[in-house]
């Protein structure tokens, strides 16, 4: 049993159940100028309030993990990219504060939907810019970062920063039109329409570029038997993508949001494809970066116990708020 990779494992699943579960709150944040004033917004606001605080236990499970189980990779990665986490935690709290003031602080009301929406686009661009920043490389000699403040900014972590923002904006939408009914459906499915082939275009600017920034992504994606995945990808994609804009246009309300969860899924498959088994892709393993031995199998112990707790109250959760939400909250 080997507990580095089982450790990997876990730490992928929380941020994955973050990107997922977080994303379609912090969409709603972006969509929220396009939402007209009054009752549309607070059905908005009313359809993530009972899960947008607990979807961020998985952020903190992603977090806290990496720092105990890899240990290396916490200590190279966080000075790398202090400035876009540290804007990502200022968003993240600017915009739980304005989720809470907007409807203790009626009178100021404005400032904080703008604080919301703010926050969530701050939040998912520094989360995409990180991810960018990641991907393209970090420098390190011994066991040290040994770049310069600015290191993370490129092209590319903008580019990835950007489609961060569009694919929430996505998941949001289709949020909205599987949970509310009415005019605001209507209009979550006209973004909808236009979202997805954005977000489409930029997968396919951010796949396009990946391959050319480290030789090992290059040889995964076109040496056998990577080049498997090259072909059968795209296709994977495409399909679930029509099965989604099919759902936007006129399926069942809750298809669009879970072709769109499909999408992401294949996404994350392809970004572990290019970069396992490494932490830091081509500069630190899984194992190089790893906590001992019985450092991980204590913290296993824990994990197997909370990990489970956590799934069972987040799916109790969701299972009691499941049906359509009105401006006066769910029916």
């Amino acid at each position: 049993m080997d507990l580095t990779i089982i450790w990997a494992i876990i730490i992928a699943f929380a941020v994955a159940m973050y990107v997922v579960m977080d994303g379609f709150d912090l969409g709603i944040g972006l969509l929220f100028p396009r939402v007209p004033v009054g009752p549309d917004r607070d059905q908005a606001m009313n359809s993530i309030a009972p899960v947008w605080d607990g979807n961020e236990t998985w952020l903190v499970l992603g977090g806290g993990g990496l720092m105990a189980a890899f240990p290396l990779a916490y200590a190279i990665i966080l000075p790398a990219l202090y400035v876009p986490i540290i804007a990502m935690l200022l968003g993240l709290i600017f915009r739980g504060v304005a989720f809470e003031f907007r409807w203790r602080d009626p009178a100021h009301r404005k400032f904080w939907d703008a604080s919301f929406c703010l926050g969530s686009l701050l939040a998912a661009f520094a989360q995409g810019i990180t991810l960018g920043a990641l991907l393209q490389g970090i420098e390190v000699q011994g066991r040290a970062y040994a770049g310069g403040w600015w290191d993370w900014l490129t092209p590319f972590s903008l580019l990835t920063g950007a489609s961060l923002a569009v694919a929430y904006a996505l998941l949001g939408a289709t949020w909205l039109i599987w949970k509310t009914e009415g005019a605001l459906n209507a209009l979550a499915r006209r973004h909808a329409q236009w979202l997805l082939p954005a977000f489409l275009l930029m997968v396919c600017a951010v796949s396009l570029a990946t391959p050319f920034l480290e030789a090992q992504y290059h040889e995964r994606w076109f040496k056998w038997p990577g080049v498997l995945f090259t072909g059968i990808m795209p296709m994977a994609f495409g399909g679930v993508a029509l099965v989604c804009w099919e759902g936007i246009r006129r399926g069942r309300d809750w298809l669009p949001f879970a072709t769109a969860l499909g999408l992401f899924a294949l996404t994350l498959a392809g970004l572990g494809i290019s970069i396992w088994p490494d932490v830091i892709p081509g500069r630190v393993t899984i194992w190089q970066a790893a906590a001992p031995h019985s450092s991980q199998l204590f913290m296993l112990v824990g994990a197997a116990v909370l990990i489970p707790v956590i799934l069972a109250y987040t799916a109790w959760s969701y299972w009691v708020f499941r049906g359509k939400v009105g401006a006066h909250g769910y029916h």
